[in-house]
């Protein structure tokens, strides 16, 4: 039986148990006996392996913390790195976020494109290529994951516990053509501590919701008399523009930016609140030390998001500038914590740029509480792996093949060997953790050729 014909032969049990697996919210619980992201996970993961195992592969479940089924024989192994979780499904819904309804040509529900459906489609392209019955010199293992939205312990989990590592893989949680780099990606807190005296006391400070977003509003409430209060409404009305407003409370003043926001991993599409504060704050008559503690920040960052003025400019061929956000900022008369969301190009290191950051920081005042490092990925163009996945997108499909890099990041990072390889296509809306997520059968069905055929040319 030719591979084509055999994956369209699974079409409609692959929809079936989508659907299934769609109606069962795996989203992160509270811990139960046996079931260490929470019940739904847990339900979902036996789905998945009972599944496989009526398909007829040999299934593992590692203490149910992830599992896997295999097909073939080899000494070496490829892997298929998908997960089951799915984000919180929020509001906004125009249909039942676990449903799993199939209307108008589309599978409907959470999990449909991030990531159950691309998972799935593995486990039915791996039936097909074993229907094919073509040989195959390497084994195929799908990694059925269930915590990739909040952490990735099941992968540490499964590497911890002697998990064989694939010769190479793929990942169906990215996009088309092939994501063959990844920035690294450095979480950093620092903490700015103080004692003010004189007339000008500031009281407390916010902003942000997280790192890895553009803040889009900030404010800082101040103590001072009256009519120094109004001096410096003046004063920032003046210099600050519209995107910050100065006004006056019972105490003193509120001042309150107004940014743009937007992802973290692309932080010169936005524009930072917590920056436009800063400026603003740097104006005004503090004590020292937060006087200059400011004053670096609004100097060295301010509305910067590429880290030049702290001396971090990096930027590479393939995945292009360092990108540097402030995430967050929140304080109040004694002390305040920033939390810094930078990502470096492909081809560099965290040796290129944590170090120089870490020592402006330091020299500046500030304590560093808390630093968390994904390395990033990248395997040439050239590479084995790069050139075949781009080689079966070009004939399955027709389009362009290219390698892309990215900012963000993906399951790859979590498995040696492994690059991000669908399911989303060039031109296609996203919409994995938005409300009516979904994914067209016709290309729930064009990725399941592509994933057939590629683990066929990866293990034959």
């Amino acid at each position: 039986m030719k591979l084509q014909e055999a994956v369209e032969l699974q079409k409609e049990a692959l929809l079936k148990t989508l659907q299934e697996s769609i109606r069962i919210r795996s989203v992160e619980d509270t811990p139960a006996e046996d079931a260490p992201y929470g019940m739904g996970i847990r339900d979902c993961l036996d789905h998945a392996l009972q599944t496989a195992k009526e398909l007829g592969f040999s299934v593992v479940n590692l203490d149910n913390q992830m599992g896997w089924c295999e097909y073939g024989e080899g000494e070496e192994m490829i892997a298929v790195l998908g997960h089951l979780d799915v984000v919180p499904e929020g509001e906004g819904w125009s249909f039942r976020p676990f449903g799993g309804e199939i209307r108008d040509g589309k599978v409907l529900g959470r999990g449909s494109i991030d990531d159950k459906g691309p998972t799935i489609t593995a486990l039915y392209a791996l039936a097909a290529l074993r229907d094919s019955k073509l040989p195959l010199k390497r084994r195929i293992r799908i990694l059925f994951g269930t915590n990739e939205e909040t952490g990735s312990n099941d992968m540490k989990y499964y590497i911890s516990h002697g998990g064989e590592l694939p010769v190479m893989g793929i990942t169906p949680d990215g996009e088309y053509p092939v994501i063959n780099g990844e920035k690294g990606i450095i979480n950093v807190d620092f903490k700015a501590e103080y004692t003010q005296s004189g007339p000008l006391i500031l009281m407390g400070i916010s902003g942000g919701d997280a790192p890895n977003v553009v803040p889009a509003s900030a404010e800082a409430n101040l103590c001072c008399p009256p009519e120094l209060a109004k001096e410096l409404i003046h004063k920032l009305t003046a210099e600050s523009g519209n995107a910050v407003t100065c006004t006056p409370t019972e105490q003193g003043i509120r001042i309150a930016a107004a940014g743009v926001s937007a992802h973290g991993a692309f932080p010169e599409l936005g524009v930072n609140a917590i920056g436009l504060l800063l400026t603003a704050l740097d104006r005004l008559p503090l004590s020292e030390p937060l006087a200059s503690q400011i004053h670096f920040l609004a100097e060295k960052i301010g509305l910067e998001s590429d880290g030049t003025r702290l001396g971090i400019a990096l930027s590479d061929e393939p995945s292009g500038k360092l990108t540097f956000n402030l995430g967050t900022v929140q304080g109040d008369a004694a002390s305040f914590i920033i939390r810094i969301n930078y990502r470096y190009p492909v081809t560099k290191t965290y040796e290129d740029c944590a170090p120089i950051l870490n020592q402006a920081f330091a020299e500046s005042g500030f304590t560093q509480l808390k630093e968390i490092h994904k390395k990033c990925l990248y395997l040439p163009e050239n590479s084995p792996l790069v050139q075949t996945l781009l080689r079966v997108y070009a004939e399955q499909t027709g389009l362009p093949p290219y390698p892309k890099s990215i900012g963000g990041g993906t399951y790859a990072k979590v498995i040696p060997n492994i690059v991000a390889f669908g399911p989303i296509f060039p031109g296609d809306e996203v919409r994995e953790h938005k409300p009516d997520e979904f994914i067209k059968i016709d290309e729930l069905m064009q990725n399941a050729h592509i994933l057939a055929e590629a683990l066929y040319q990866l293990a034959k």
